[in-house]
C-alpha cells in the first residue's frame, strides 16, 4: 500500500483540512464573499487540473477545487469510490471551508458526473451546473478506462504507474501532445507513488464501467433521471477533438437536458479549461454571470 498522503509542495491557497473524519486537499482563492465556484477534477486526476482557471477567475469568485475523496492526495471516503461517495465527499470539502451557499459547480469528465450526483443529493447547495466533456451521456470510452474494469488486470495496471504510462495517459487527454508535459507527468508519478489514487480509480472504474459494454447504462439513467428532477441552468462544453469521451455525446447531453447551453469547442481534447483556458474562462464566466443572483 501507497503511504498515507503527504502533500506535495503547496501552491498557493492549497491546504490540508478535516472532512467528516478523512483529510481532504483543496485549494481556495478569491473573495470568500464573492460567489462560490467549485472545480472538480477527473478520474486519476487531481486539482491541479484547474490551475490556469485560477489566474483567470479568481478576482470575480470564491474557488474551492478539491481533490476528490481517494484522489489527488484526500483520503479515500470509508463509503467507497462511487458517485454517492465522491459526491458525499464534494458536501464534506465546502462544509470544511466553511461554503454553504448554493455554488456553481463545474466538473470535467468523472468530474462532471460527480457534479450531477452532487446536484442530484444537494439540490440546495447548486445554483448551477457546468458539465466539460463529462461522463454520462454514453457509454463509450477510451479502452485505457475500459482496461480497468478488469477484475485482476485493472487493478494492476491502475496501481502501478510508470513513466511510460503517465506520458501515454496525459497525452491521450490533449488534441496537442505539446500539453502532456514533463512537469504534468511528474506530478501524475508523484500521485502514483505517494498515494493509493490508482487503487480508487479501479475501484471507480470497476463500479463505473466494464470491459465489454463500456460505460454502465444502468446508472447513467438512474443520475440522468435524478437531474431532471432537479433542473438546474447547465451548460456543457466539450472539445472537438477527445479521444476519452466522444463529442458524439454533447448531442446526448442536449437530448437529456434540453434547457442546457452546449458548446464544442474545436481543436482541443478531453480537458478544455487547460488546452484553451481564455476561451474556457470567456464561456464560463459569462454563463456564471448570467446566473448569478
Amino acid at each position: 500500500m501507497a503511504t498515507a498522503a503527504v502533500a506535495p509542495e503547496a501552491g498557493p491557497g492549497v491546504e490540508f483540512l478535516a472532512a467528516a473524519g478523512r483529510r481532504v486537499r483543496v485549494r481556495t482563492a478569491g473573495d470568500p464573499a464573492a460567489p462560490p465556484v467549485v472545480l472538480l477534477h477527473g478520474i486519476t486526476r487531481s486539482l491541479e487540473d484547474w490551475d490556469p482557471q485560477f489566474d483567470r477567475l479568481a478576482g470575480r469568485y470564491r474557488l474551492i477545487a478539491p481533490d476528490l475523496a481517494g484522489y489527488g492526495w484526500s483520503a479515500p471516503s470509508p463509503d467507497g469510490a462511487g458517485l454517492a461517495a465522491l459526491a458525499d465527499g464534494v458536501a464534506q470539502a465546502l462544509d470544511a471551508v466553511g461554503e454553504h451557499r448554493p455554488a456553481h459547480v463545474v466538473g470535467n469528465s468523472l468530474g462532471g458526473a460527480v457534479t450531477m450526483a452532487f446536484t442530484a443529493a444537494y439540490p440546495r447547495r447548486v445554483a448551477t451546473m457546468t458539465l466539460v466533456d463529462p461522463a454520462g451521456f454514453g457509454r463509450e470510452v477510451t479502452p485505457l478506462l475500459r482496461v480497468l474494469g478488469i477484475p485482476v488486470v485493472g487493478r494492476q495496471v491502475a496501481t502501478h504507474t510508470n513513466r511510460l504510462s503517465a506520458i501515454v495517459q496525459e497525452r491521450l487527454i490533449f488534441a496537442d501532445a505539446a500539453f502532456a508535459t514533463r512537469s504534468r507527468v511528474d506530478h501524475a508519478l508523484d500521485i502514483a507513488r505517494t498515494t493509493d489514487a490508482g487503487l480508487t480509480a479501479w475501484r471507480t472504474a470497476h463500479e463505473l464501467g466494464s470491459p465489454l459494454r463500456g460505460i454502465l447504462s444502468e446508472w447513467r439513467a438512474e443520475l440522468l433521471a435524478a437531474v431532471a428532477a432537479q433542473p438546474r441552468p447547465t451548460l456543457g462544453m466539450w472539445g472537438s477533438r477527445d479521444r476519452v469521451l466522444p463529442p458524439k455525446h454533447l448531442a446526448e447531453l442536449r437530448r437529456r437536458l434540453p434547457h442546457s447551453e452546449t458548446h464544442l469547442i474545436d481543436g482541443v481534447g478531453h480537458m478544455p479549461q487547460l488546452e484553451c483556458p481564455d476561451e474556457f474562462a470567456a464561456l464560463l464566466t459569462d454563463f456564471i454571470d448570467r446566473h448569478a443572483g
